[in-house]
């Protein structure tokens, strides 16, 4: 029986974008970070010590910053659902199967005129 509901999870991956509405959004670039959780079986590649029988999330990683780094993008929703077929079609033709992710793409320096900390979107989307 698999265990699709085995979780790699990869924190505060981040990298200026050019995303946003206003001009000087596309113009000045600010900091966006991504956190990504991928849902696999971990039992193969724990079962035999292989990398290449699991989902590298060093890969993972350049591919988000790939992501956010592209664009622009007026909506960070464009750069999550950029950002998430993105990453299932790196990890197409992995001996791992990449059955699902949760995405949450952080825009802490959104022009908003009250105080506030983060702006957050989050999707989860399973293979398509």
């Amino acid at each position: 029986m698999s265990n699709a509901r085995d979780a790699i999870t990869v924190t505060g991956m981040s990298a200026t974008g050019y995303h946003g509405v206003f001009d000087h959004e596309k113009r000045d670039g600010q900091e966006f970070t991504i956190d990504v959780t991928l849902y696999t079986d971990i039992q193969p590649a724990a079962a035999t010590d292989d990398l290449a029988l699991t989902l590298n999330y060093g890969e993972l990683a350049e591919v988000v910053v790939r992501e956010i780094q592209s664009g622009p993008y007026d909506l960070i929703e464009t750069l999550a659902e950029r950002t998430a077929a993105a990453i299932f079609s790196h990890y197409d033709d992995a001996a791992a199967r990449l059955v699902a992710l949760d995405l949450t793409v952080h825009k802490p320096q959104a022009p908003i005129t009250v105080p506030f900390r983060d702006v957050t979107i989050t999707i989860h989307r399973e293979r398509p």
